[in-house]
């Protein structure tokens, strides 16, 4: 008993000093005009795409992107899974195809485009080797 208390304890303050990662776009931009932000949206092949990963880890997880973007930036991510096991809902999908349509015809990944309140592209990435300092300051130049 005192071991399942303490994994759920210890589940419930992990999950709380984590990033919120936005899935639906109009939830998004009510946040990010509620609170002055411009958005930050992720294309991302979270299963199957090297740099995407590699831009998951050295950027997006590092403590001073979290610590930055939780003041600054709205956070969105559309993710194309390829692994079965990884899918989507048909919904979600469906938004993130949509979303793909408008902001990453090109196909993309990792895509990293900043927008502002309204969902008005203002510039955009790739994964690029960089400390998270320099990246912030990459996506802080779009304007």
């Amino acid at each position: 008993m005192r071991k399942t208390m303490f994994a759920i304890l210890v589940l419930a303050c992990a999950t709380g000093f984590g990033q919120e990662w936005n899935t639906n776009f109009e939830m998004a931009k009510k946040n990010a005009q509620e609170k002055k932000q411009k958005i930050i949206l992720v294309f991302s092949g979270s299963d199957w795409c090297a740099p995407c990963m590699k831009l998951e880890r050295e950027i997006w997880n590092s403590e001073t992107f979290k610590n930055y973007s939780k003041e600054n930036y709205t956070l969105l991510k559309a993710d194309f899974p390829k692994r079965k096991k990884n899918a989507l809902t048909a919904d979600l999908q469906d938004h993130n195809n949509q979303l793909a349509e408008r902001y990453n015809k090109n196909g993309f990944f990792p895509l990293v485009v900043v927008l502002d309140e309204k969902g008005k592209a203002l510039g955009q990435v790739g994964y690029k080797k960089s400390t998270p300092r320099e990246y912030i300051e990459l996506i802080n130049s779009f304007q």
